[in-house]
């Protein structure tokens, strides 16, 4: 979990949402998690210091239902969830984070006691009495626009737009935040900053959301109602709302609250967030409710809010409860790690709603990783093998055709990072198998293994595998941050001499020649082995 140095004085955060810990993670929460560590792997690829935080969020009604129904504590619960289902998540889809916090933390919950009681001193925070529809599931007040009509058993009553189910009627005497005031603060901060909330969408649904109107918040609830939370500080017969204490986070996390040093430099060095990544549903709650509580907090908002749209299974929003939950674990046990980070990165725009289909992720497999990028490394470095006894040979008397490999790395290499900085993931994966095209191309069109029948294209022969083993050498800087299994496998059977290929920096990717004439390359292990179908293993 460490980070490459900080060689151009930029910093890079990117937060996941925490997660409720009430179920076990499914492919809705991994796609979150990898889009989020796409991002940090490929900005720490480019030499900034990169910092990828994810983590679960522990209180609240919701828990404490699921624990009781488990017959345990929440925090035996919240425990036995995080040791066997999220922190082997991280693993499973080879997340590369530098913290994973959790809100029954010390850390987490002595700063949001610190954090709520600035908010209280400073007049943000007042007594008040409230009456709504209370949805357990979002752990949130709903009004009457957020609800339909049930169906089946719930036929006749006001359900949860997301959730599906029956809303409860709750009156409460709590404490609350002054979230109108900020209104007009909000609409403003969105106004100088376009690029905040992404995508277009997602900014237009949010300023229209401010512009009618904002009530104060109810931000804690009376120990007579349930107990699983974080104590306000001032009066211990209330618990903080989960919103409000699970927000803070991304902060509690690198060093707000601590009187250290080293936890202000670090908290300095981060903050503002570059890109928090969350889920449309919960959009809300990190566009308008988080930055109005930063700003009153003299703190500045995070740089980007961007909202991904959701996986669908049949038409609808991945569900547990709904039985279209599908674990990471039953897609990486078969296709591999790299295979899921590069399906969902690769064949859904980031930002849109995506449908997964068994069928679509195995022909992507075979069609674009196994045949288009595997394949392609298997049969250059093959040749390498045969023809040069394992040596890379030269490059020389570039042609045409030489140069145009060069010219598509070098452009590839540019729009996969402008596509980075849009968090247009799908554009930079796009950009870069432009120069896997071309390859296949190159060597369709050059054909090797006919220049090897003559030994007076012995020179030409070794411009063509220079020329092929250089561009194997980009894709692999490209592609580590995407599919990093994958390219570590091509980079050590290249045998660079280059160091680490993390280290690699990713901007200087296409400068050409730096695999030197003379190096001994090494066996290829399979990128992407053949799997079998239902149909051939009959």
């Amino acid at each position: 979990m460490e980070t490459m140095p900080n060689n151009n004085g930029k910093s890079f955060y990117v937060t996941t949402p925490i997660f409720y810990v009430n179920d076990a993670p499914h492919i809705g929460h991994a796609y979150t998690e990898v889009a989020s560590d796409v991002l940090a792997r490929w900005h720490r690829q480019r030499g900034e210091n990169s910092f990828l935080l994810t983590g679960t969020d522990e209180h609240g009604e919701k828990i404490l239902r699921t624990a009781a129904a488990n017959k345990t504590t929440p925090q035996q619960w919240a425990d036995k969830l995080v040791e066997e289902a999220w922190l082997p998540l991280l693993e499973t889809i080879d997340i590369k984070n530098q913290d994973f916090i959790r809100t029954t933390e010390p850390r987490h919950e002595k700063a949001v006691q610190k954090f709520l009681q600035h908010l209280y001193d400073t007049g943000f925070i007042y007594r008040g009495s409230y009456e709504g529809n209370y949805c357990v599931g979002c752990e949130e007040y709903k009004t009457e626009a957020d609800l339909i009509e049930g169906e089946g058993a719930f036929s006749g009553q006001a359900v949860c737009a997301i959730h599906s189910k029956p809303v409860e009627k709750l009156q409460e005497t709590n404490y609350f935040f002054k979230l109108s005031e900020f209104e007009d603060k909000l609409l403003a901060h969105y106004e100088a900053n376009a690029k905040f909330i992404q995508p277009e969408s997602a900014r237009n649904e949010v300023v229209s959301f401010v512009r009618r109107g904002l009530e104060d918040l109810s931000i804690s609830r009376s120990k007579e109602k349930f107990d699983w939370g974080i104590d306000i500080p001032w009066d211990d017969s209330h618990i903080t709302y989960v919103w409000f204490d699970a927000l803070l986070n991304y902060i509690t996390a690198i060093g707000y609250g601590e009187d250290t040093d080293e936890a202000r430099a670090k908290f300095a060095s981060l903050w503002p967030a570059s890109v928090q990544v969350v889920g449309k549903d919960i959009l809300r709650f990190h566009a308008v409710i988080w930055p109005a509580m930063l700003m009153a907090a003299g703190l500045e908002p995070a740089n980007q809010i961007f909202g991904h749209g959701w996986l669908l299974v049949g038409g609808e929003k991945m569900s547990k409860s709904k039985l279209t939950g599908i674990a990471p674990s039953q897609i990486t046990d078969t296709f591999g790690s790299d295979a899921f980070r590069y399906y969902f990165m690769k064949a859904i725009a980031f930002g849109q709603d995506g449908s997964f289909s068994w069928e679509d992720l195995s022909a992507r497999y075979q069609a674009e990783l196994a045949n288009g990028f595997g394949n392609l490394a298997s049969r250059a470095i093959a040749m390498i093998h045969k023809y040069f006894d394992s040596v890379l040979p030269a490059g020389t008397d570039f042609t045409e055709a030489d140069l145009q490999v060069q010219n598509i790395a070098a452009t590839a290499v540019k729009n996969a990072n402008s596509a980075i900085d849009d968090v247009a993931i799908q554009d930079a994966i796009s950009s870069i198998w432009t120069l896997v095209d071309e390859l296949n191309n190159y060597i369709t069109v050059q054909e090797p293994w006919v220049l090897a029948k003559d030994e007076a294209n012995r020179a030409r022969l070794g411009t063509v595998l220079n020329t092929t083993a250089e561009g194997l050498r980009i894709l692999a800087v490209l592609l580590n941050p995407i599919t990093p299994k994958a390219t570590a496998k091509l980079w050590a059977a290249l045998g660079s001499g280059l160091g680490e290929l993390d280290a690699q920096p990713l901007n200087e990717a296409a400068a050409w020649g730096q695999l030197k004439p003379g190096n001994v390359l090494n066996v290829l292990e399979p990128l992407f082995p053949r799997i079998e179908t239902d149909t051939e293993s009959k």
